[in-house]
């Protein structure tokens, strides 16, 4: 048994900053889990999203097929005959593919419309000169 006080005090001050330890680390564990908790729920959040297509033009939201048109909240109206959203996601990125293999560059997409033309979506690449009418 320890007599002195002062040992007493000294093994009371260790214990106690055993305890702040022991709770600063639980609290540290906890902060982590709810971390991993939020990321893992943005993910499953993002794996629910993956079905969208999101729109070339604007690059912000995203396309909807509907009634032979594609649309965007951005403005974007394209008419089209049998579209569907699982052809269109095809085609975005079949157009996409093919022209990295060509070119390093990101190609710009835009909606273009004659005189008496409907609406078309254009992707155009100033870097190799190319263009391609999608829709």
């Amino acid at each position: 048994m320890l007599e002195d006080p002062d040992e007493l005090a000294v093994l009371e001050e260790i214990q106690q900053e055993l305890i702040l330890q022991e709770q600063s680390v639980i609290e540290e564990y906890e902060r982590s889990q709810q971390f991993d908790e939020e990321c893992l729920n943005a993910m499953l959040d993002g794996l629910d999203a993956s079905d969208k297509i999101i729109c070339p033009a604007c690059r912000k939201n995203n396309l909807t097929v509907r009634n032979h048109f594609v649309f965007c909240q951005c403005g974007l109206c394209i008419g089209t005959e049998g579209m569907t959203e699982e052809k269109l996601r095809s085609l975005l990125e079949q157009t996409v593919t093919e022209h990295s293999h060509r070119c390093s560059q990101s190609p710009e997409f835009t909606v273009t419309s004659g005189m008496e033309e409907e609406a078309s979506l254009l992707m155009s690449c100033p870097a190799c000169d190319s263009w391609m009418i999608l829709l």
